[in-house]
């Protein structure tokens, strides 16, 4: 049975998983579509910080006390006029994909979020079908200009 639980701190977390394994866990299961060890540990203090226009919260999905599935959750601090929160990371256990964890951690990030919810997906990533079914629209074509 899939058991989905909210983590807003570090210490919640860290009672039942390392952040260490977590890091992990979505650095392995984000594929091709992964960042950087230290990216995703920066967006997970991000989440867990008390400062000011920071803040959000992590998802975890258990199947008997395993890891299956995760979320990253940031408040962007912008409430008004672009979404109150960005999904950051959203991960699967590869093994496990096309079971309906991603819906259900989808669904309750959705129940959890008190504000509108944005995300980046890129055009070739499979994650976008689940994305557009699940009620996710394209608003808006990213376009960055990097420092070189």
């Amino acid at each position: 049975m899939l058991n989905i639980e909210m983590y807003q701190t570090l210490e919640q977390m860290e009672k039942k998983f390392a952040k260490t394994a977590l890091i992990d866990f979505l650095y392995t299961h984000l594929d091709r579509f992964r960042d950087s060890k230290s990216a995703i540990e920066k967006a997970l203090d991000y989440a867990f910080s008390k400062d000011a226009g920071r803040g959000g919260y992590v998802l975890a999905a258990f199947e008997d006390d395993q890891l299956v599935g995760a979320v990253v959750m940031n408040k962007t601090g912008m409430e008004g006029f672009i979404p109150e929160y960005y999904l950051i990371y959203i991960a699967v256990n590869a093994d496990l994909r096309g079971h309906g964890i991603g819906t259900k951690l989808l669904q309750k990030a959705f129940d959890t979020a008190d504000g509108d919810i944005a995300l980046h997906v890129e055009y070739d990533n499979p994650a976008r079908r689940l994305y557009e079914r699940m009620g996710f629209t394209s608003k808006y074509a990213e376009m960055r200009w990097e420092r070189s």
